[in-house]
């Protein structure tokens, strides 16, 4: 089991790593990253060097080679061939990352002998598009191999960390690092944040749309990098065009210009205020062995169970009168509450809820796909659009089994995905948002589960962009074809890349070079259009990162078309070799060889796959079972059609006694509608920070105190105000 990360002897102890240098290039939504690792060995006999290298599930690794002396090694795309399989099993040559069902995945790469006081340098280049934050900013951030977190002696964290930390003590890490960053873009560049000390953005020309940034000198690299970048007109639809490959064919995909559409559409508030009442939701629950751990290794972790049982009671609360529901829970066997899904009332809700209590992680390991199957069996309800919500924070070893079957039922079913804690898959379960039309969060390290689950309920009840037509109007002998699959849905908050190859006689139009797309689609049933122009004519040596990440959609189309024919579309499999090694992005039928640059001869010695090890959180009881949250307390308190019931437990949340709760009850007003706006009163009051959580709940408490048509309402919260010793106004309530 490789547990360290970087480059490291066959013993698995660490090469001291001297420097580290990235270059970043940033096209709108889309990068490409180029580091280069500077090791040295300070031994005094010879190393057998090997590096080993994480890759982000979202990441296309384009190149890599290691150099030592003047021996080069340099790993290229070649098709899987029978002899490679035989030598590997005679121990003289091997694959570098040769793609399988399992992720997260991992280089290693056997590098050679690194003599006494020899400098090693290796070097990786990576294309990824960035994901979108909830503040519309742009997120990169640099995994944990080129960065080695270095934890400084006594912070507290015991032994159960991360196996990839090594420890030293603070103000000592022993390397540089150098970091900068070109970002171009078609709007104005506002911005670009970091976690770590930035020098001043430097823009590139009076637009703004070009700026370059580094990292401030002399960075301590104590932690993970993270690049926030921030652009003007965030939803406005924006077209890049990407020169071709110069050494490419003209009509293949490198050797013809691309152009990458990003939308990221914005909704009026009117729209976003229907909340839909429809709906059958799925709560797919993990409840494998690992979901005992606990969140993270700080005082009063939760283990992932228990967190997601309060995350289920949140969303029990939360949902609307007239809406279906059903939880199943998955390990190496499934259960579900219900045979089927159950009418959402207070009997419904209450049965769910002692269930979700006694929830345990019992079921073994992590088998996904018989309970979807099982799920995907079942005949949707008329008018009740289904909605799945998959929790788990494992790793299954048919990943793309599951993906296959999630993109089958894509029409009838939507997806929604939770990665639980360090270990979970990011192919996995951002693969599983995308084939299935949801949106895919990660909970790692303190994250709350509730906010970000409570996001994703969100859009599940929010109407979705639908109906999406991309239409591109470009001059006479000039044609665009659309790589990426089509658009289905989209919701607020979401962004969809479009990869499109233009042919023709692009470097021969003289006047006309502009072209245009229109974008139409629905939302909440009314038709909305956008256009924008373009130039065709590319930008002079924008390197490939859009045509790498377009042949890796189209990779990724067509290898699912060769799996559901079963293998027996005629020269599919062909098609995406040739595309593959034309475009330096592996497949399902390709690998990365390493070849020794100096007499071209593969490189003897393991090259292999491992499972990237995760870290181990020790499964430990809490010391006591800790007091319920007031603020979950309440919740629980909640009836399902909104309102709250005037009760001891209610005068406890509130810090009074059932008299002094009952007392100041304005006289002609029923006792529920009291409760109620005391409940509303005390969360306005005291639990703001946490309303992404609770503002479902509120929306039901309000629309059922509407509904009773109560008289005094007004007098009720003054009197709520007085009593909790807060000053909330009725309008902040909604009433």
């Amino acid at each position: 089991m490789v547990n360290c990360c970087g480059l490291v002897t066959v013993k698995n102890e660490p090469v001291p790593l001297k420097s580290i240098a990235v270059e970043v290039s940033v096209q709108g939504h889309v990068a490409t990253v180029s580091s280069t690792l500077q090791y040295e060995n300070q031994e005094e006999s010879p190393l057998e060097a090997i590096f080993v290298f994480p890759l982000p599930g979202e990441a296309a690794v384009c190149r890599f080679s290691a150099k030592i002396g003047q021996s080069e090694v340099v790993a290229e795309v070649q098709e899987k061939q029978k002899q490679y399989d035989d030598s590997l099993s005679l121990g003289q040559q091997a694959f570098l990352l040769e793609e399988s069902d399992e992720s997260p995945d991992v280089f290693k790469l056997s590098v050679g002998s690194l003599p006494p006081g020899e400098k090693a340098s290796v070097s990786l280049n990576y294309v990824t598009e960035l994901a979108v934050q909830a503040d519309d900013g742009l997120r990169l951030c640099l995994p944990a191999v080129l960065n080695p977190r270095y934890q400084p002696q006594g912070s507290g964290i015991g032994s159960g960390g991360s196996a990839l930390v090594s420890s030293v003590p603070t103000g000592s890490v022993p390397y540089s690092l150098s970091l900068s960053a070109r970002v171009s873009s078609p709007h104005p560049i506002s911005r670009v944040e970091s976690n770590c000390p930035l020098d001043p953005l430097n823009y590139l020309n009076t637009e703004k749309t070009q700026a370059t940034v580094s990292l401030a000198a002399g960075h301590q690299f104590d932690r993970d990098v993270e690049l926030l970048l921030y652009y003007q007109d965030t939803h406005q639809p924006t077209a890049i065009v990407e020169a071709a490959q110069t050494s490419a064919k003209p009509g293949s995909l490198m050797g013809d210009p691309m152009v990458m559409l990003s939308m990221y559409p914005e909704f009026p508030e009117d729209v976003m205020s229907l909340m839909t009442s429809h709906g059958e939701f799925l709560f797919v629950v993990d409840r494998s062995g690992s979901m005992s751990c606990v969140m993270h290794n700080g005082s009063g972790a939760l283990d992932r169970i228990g967190s997601a049982r309060d995350t289920l009671l949140l969303l029990l609360k939360s949902l609307p009168m007239g809406c279906y529901f059903n939880i199943i829970g998955f390990g190496s066997r499934y259960e579900s509450f219900f045979p089927t899904s159950v009418e959402y009332s207070q009997k419904t809700m209450d049965e769910a809820l002692q269930k979700v209590k006694a929830m345990m992680a019992d079921l073994g390991g992590t088998e996904i796909l018989q309970p979807l199957k099982h799920i995907y069996s079942q005949p949707c309800l008329p008018d009740q659009p289904r909605q799945l919500f998959l929790f788990t924070d494992g790793e299954v070893r048919n990943t793309k089994e599951v993906l296959d079957l999630v993109k089958a039922n894509a029409g009838s079913h939507r997806c929604f995905s939770f990665g639980i804690g360090e270990g979970a898959s990011s192919a996995l379960i951002s693969g599983v948002a995308k084939q299935g039309g949801g949106h895919a969060q990660f909970i790692t390290g303190q994250d709350r589960m509730q906010p970000k689950v409570m996001q994703s309920l969100r859009f599940a009840l929010q109407p979705a962009v639908v109906d999406i037509s991309v239409k591109w109007n470009v001059p006479k002998g000039v044609s665009v074809t659309t790589l990426s699959p089509p658009i289905r849905m989209l919701f607020q908050g979401q962004r969809a890349l479009l990869y499109a190859q233009i042919t023709g006689e692009v470097g021969a139009l003289s006047g006309d070079t502009e072209g245009s797309v229109t974008v139409k689609y629905s939302l909440a049933e009314q038709p909305v259009e956008n256009q924008l122009s373009f130039s065709l004519k590319p930008a002079e040596d924008t390197g490939l990162t859009v045509h790498r990440l377009g042949a890796r959609t189209l990779i990724r189309c067509m290898e699912i078309e060769e799996r559901q024919g079963g293998g027996e579309k005629k020269g599919v499999k062909e098609k995406v070799v040739e595309l593959s090694v034309q475009s330096g992005v592996s497949s399902a039928f390709t690998a990365f060889i390493a070849v020794h640059k100096v007499d071209g001869k593969a490189v003897q010695g393991p090259m292999l796959r491992r499972q990237v090890p995760t870290p181990i959180f020790i499964r430990q009881a809490p010391a006591s079972n800790p007091a319920m949250d007031p603020l979950l307390q309440l919740i629980s308190l909640q009836k399902a059609s909104g309102s709250w019931v005037l009760e001891a437990a209610l005068a406890e949340v509130l810090g009074k006694t059932e008299e002094e709760v009952a007392k100041p009850k304005p006289a002609p007003v029923d006792q529920e509608v009291w409760a109620t706006v005391l409940a509303l009163v005390w969360l306005y009051g005291f639990k703001m920070e946490a309303q992404e959580e609770w503002q479902f709940l509120a929306m039901k408490a309000v629309s059922w105190i509407q509904a009773q048509k109560a008289a005094s309402v007004s007098e009720c919260v003054q009197a709520g105000n007085t009593l909790l010793g807060c000053q909330v106004q009725k309008e902040t309530l909604g009433l």
